[in-house]
């Protein structure tokens, strides 16, 4: 055997012979299908342990809450992707998967490594919320996991997801940290600014020990779903050529609405 052999990398993931296959350790016929339900096999693959009830309750209600919240960036990019290529499904999920982003659905992320400052912070952590929230008002920059331009005073999800880990006895350091944030943001801004889904989410990830730069992971699980639905619609009744026609009739020079 060659040392470029010996040194190559491998994978764990699944192994397989001409009459079974392995997920890890698990046999995938004798041990996950119809066994196993999709978020636990997704859990052991991605972390490598078995989730226990609390966790998977909260991985799934994570799942569900980021699958849909209407005409977004990704789902405008997808529903357009698909009209120009229909024979291609999978091309209007991964243009509507790209949007899956830093300012859109997969804002956890970010928000996630604030709340890792206050929690690693331990005693301290109130100043180190105050800083945070100040230096990101300073700034007028919008802070990760804060407002929206719909759910006011409060994000409904956001609200549902914080109750759920009180009941499955998951909430946190992390849970803790987002409500002194929280605090801190209003008193910066003067007002209530709403924790909103991504919020939360961070936050409920984080307290089941998700690594913030795996969290994005279940956005894009998440949203594909939902894109696949969308574009379940587009082909019973497009939207593509009229959304074109919307922007075009909007943004083009020399194009007026014959009713204004």
């Amino acid at each position: 055997m060659s040392a470029q052999q010996i040194n190559a990398p491998q994978t764990r993931l699944c192994s397989h012979t001409p009459d079974a296959i392995h997920y890890g350790d698990a046999s995938l016929v004798d041990d996950l299908i119809g066994k196993a339900s999709f978020v636990e096999v997704f859990m052991r693959q991605t972390f490598g342990r078995r989730p226990s009830a609390a966790e998977l309750a909260i991985v799934d209600a994570v799942l569900v809450t980021l699958m849909e919240h209407g005409m977004t960036p990704s789902v405008i990019a997808a529903r357009m992707v698909y009209s120009s290529s229909p024979e291609n499904l999978q091309a209007g999920v991964a243009a509507g998967l790209l949007a899956v982003a830093s300012r859109f659905v997969g804002t956890m992320e970010p928000a996630a490594g604030l709340l890792r400052q206050i929690v690693a912070a331990a005693d301290d952590g109130a100043t180190v919320a105050q800083r945070i929230a100040r230096e990101y008002r300073e700034r007028r920059e919008a802070l990760p996991g804060f407002g929206h331009h719909l759910h006011r005073p409060d994000d409904p999800r956001a609200v549902a997801l914080l109750d759920l880990a009180r009941r499955h006895g998951t909430f946190g350091a992390h849970c803790e940290a987002l409500l002194m944030l929280a605090a801190e943001v209003d008193a910066a801004a003067g007002r209530h600014i709403t924790i909103n889904a991504t919020g939360a989410v961070a936050a409920l990830l984080g307290d089941i020990c998700v690594e913030p730069q795996l969290m994005r992971g279940f956005a894009v699980l998440s949203r594909a779903a939902g894109l696949v639905a969308h574009i379940a619609e587009e082909q019973r009744e497009p939207s593509g050529r009229f959304i074109w026609d919307l922007v075009d009739r909007a943004m083009s020079p020399g194009h007026h609405d014959d009713n204004h």
